[in-house]
């Protein structure tokens, strides 16, 4: 069983081979993303789905981090903007900018024992040079947007706005689309449409 003080090691994975890890990567996303700010109320059938689709995407990848005896204890994925859902696309349209051109940055998901310890970095300098590979010129992701008041904010909660400045992405003010999904703890009965803010940075 992996501990927290095991070495990390990485592994990227080309798009079709994110099927031979699909049971791990669903089970992960469901356990990170059901903290806050996400909050989500994850089924693995559905991770299956949604993960087994996007392998299927021409120039998709990911980045496997892994600890002890080769458990899964991270992941990050990216695929070209246009093989994901349609409003994503759609809100960089609107703003003028060709959504051919972007190289969408998908989930990063590790668990909390082994943070701290250089992943997400690895995480993003793996995905970006994928997207300069595949003669991406923009990087781009979005994430939750919650309110500060929001009643399930944790106490003493830090978003992650200074390290994604670090790595050289802006927020992009009005660049917003939405994603449902069922909040935990919230009585939703079922999903209903999220705000996401979009950041970017130039891979050029």
């Amino acid at each position: 069983m992996a501990k927290p003080t095991d070495e990390l090691s990485f592994e990227v994975l080309p798009g079709a081979a994110i099927t031979k890890v699909l049971g791990d990567l669903a089970r992960l996303r469901i356990a990170v993303f059901r903290a806050y700010p996400y909050l989500y109320d994850g089924d693995e059938a559905y991770e299956r789905s949604y993960l087994a689709a996007y392998a299927g995407s021409p120039g998709a990848m990911a980045v496997i981090a892994r600890a002890g005896d080769e458990a899964i204890v991270g992941a990050a994925t990216a695929a070209p903007l246009g093989d994901h859902q349609p409003q994503l696309g759609e809100a960089f349209a609107n703003r003028g900018i060709d959504p051919a051109s972007v190289f969408y940055l998908g989930e990063s998901v590790l668990l909390p024992a082994y943070r701290g310890r250089g992943a997400g970095h690895r995480f993003f300098d793996e995905r970006e040079a994928a997207g300069r590979a595949g003669g991406f010129a923009i990087a781009a992701f979005c994430g939750v947007v919650r309110p500060g008041d929001y009643p399930a904010r944790p106490d003493g909660y830090l978003p992650l706005d200074g390290f994604w400045q670090k790595r050289g992405y802006e927020r992009i003010d009005g660049l917003v689309s939405t994603m449902r999904w069922r909040d935990v703890g919230e009585g939703e009965g079922e999903e209903s449409d999220k705000p996401m803010q979009f950041w970017m940075r130039r891979l050029d």
